[in-house]
């Protein structure tokens, strides 16, 4: 049975086998093109961000307007989509620090992102380090989505956002009295905890100032714009978030292995920010998210077939999860095209003589 707890025995393992912070398979790019693919710029960030929040300004004015008649509804969903959603690869992306050129955009953009989808910005920061380190290695990796087997109560309630607001608030709240979560302290420095803290602090009188807005006047209006949507928006990054890693293997170092590119269609690539080419970005994670696409071009003679949409995709990862619920150990074990490199066996050991489709 996976102990998926950063404090655990597998975690310990990880360490002592050499899965964790190990080498990686990456395809083969000449280091020109590499330097011409990771080229940051403005422009193309500045303009997705603006039209990104005229869209949410937009919707939330006329979802204020019509308030509180079903007419405001559609306008809220779609407001819900924008904060809830495309939040969470906003943050992913100015995280990364790549989606801009120019330092302050991404951070400024990677605070708010953080707060909507409330994942303190420094917890989260060193997270996602460990995460593209020791992606899908049981015991390392703190973002697995989907484990082995699934909590499908918890699976489904994501859709809604309950488990993940129920995290970030408590989190939060306990950040904000001065402590760190033991798994938490695993991986941010000591020197960053007195910042955890003070996000949190001030997240913390946000909240509690909206809801204070709303118990004065008897209204839930105040939540709708902040709060609310994080629950009701939250299907969209948890439908793509799914199929990043679901089904696929864990604990290899090959992320054709354990990582999923799915075709898409213009608007959930709008709000997921493209990375719906997973493979891609986790082999070279410095690529700008608008130069992924021509990523994917220039080595996808390397990488598993792409599913060629979301609900092919699921129609993959969906029947190799619910086999996983009876084998915790199966997996969808993706073919390569002949004209990529062979899986290596030294990077994917624990993967070898193990049931595959």
């Amino acid at each position: 049975m996976r102990d998926y707890s950063l404090l655990g025995p597998d975690g310990r393992n990880a360490v002592e086998s050499g899965l964790a912070s190990a080498e990686w398979y990456h395809s083969e790019i000449p280091r020109a093109e590499m330097k011409a693919l990771m080229k940051r710029s403005d422009r193309p960030a500045i303009r997705d961000t603006l039209i990104y929040y005229g869209l949410m300004i937009a919707f939330a004015g006329l979802g204020i307007a019509l308030w509180p008649g079903w007419a405001s509804a559609p306008f809220w969903l779609a407001y819900g989509v924008l904060y809830g959603s495309a939040s969470d690869s906003r943050w992913h992306e100015a995280g990364h620090g790549t989606a801009f050129k120019t330092s302050w955009m991404n951070d400024a953009v990677y605070q708010i992102a953080c707060f909507m989808i409330i994942r303190n910005p420094v917890t989260w920061r060193w997270s996602h380090f460990r995460h593209h380190t020791d992606t899908l290695i049981v015991g390392r990796d703190p973002e697995i989505a989907i484990m082995r087997p699934v909590a499908v109560a918890r699976a489904l309630l994501q859709f809604i956002g309950l488990p993940d607001f129920y995290y970030g608030i408590s989190r939060m709240l306990l950040n904000a009295t001065g402590k760190l979560n033991p798994e938490e302290a695993s991986f941010i420095p000591e020197t960053e905890h007195a910042s955890v803290v003070r996000v949190a602090r001030i997240w913390t009188a946000i909240y509690a100032a909206t809801v204070a807005v709303a118990l004065a006047t008897w209204s839930v209006l105040p939540l709708m714009v902040i709060g609310l949507p994080r629950l009701y928006g939250a299907w969209h990054f948890v439908m793509t978030g799914y199929l990043q890693h679901g089904g696929l293997d864990d604990n290899v170092l090959d992320h054709r292995l354990n990582s999923r590119t799915v075709y898409m269609n213009p608007i959930s690539r709008f709000i997921y920010w493209n990375m719906n080419y997973h493979i891609e970005h986790h082999m070279f994670p410095m690529v700008p998210y608008h130069r992924l696409p021509a990523l994917h071009e220039r080595i996808k003679h390397d990488l598993p077939a792409p599913s060629p949409s979301i609900w092919a995709a699921y129609k993959e990862a969906l029947p190799a999860v619910l086999k996983q619920l009876k084998d915790p150990d199966w997996r969808l074990h993706r073919n390569l095209p002949p004209t990529a490199k062979p899986y290596r066996d030294d990077l994917h050991e624990t993967a070898l003589g193990q049931p595959a489709e």
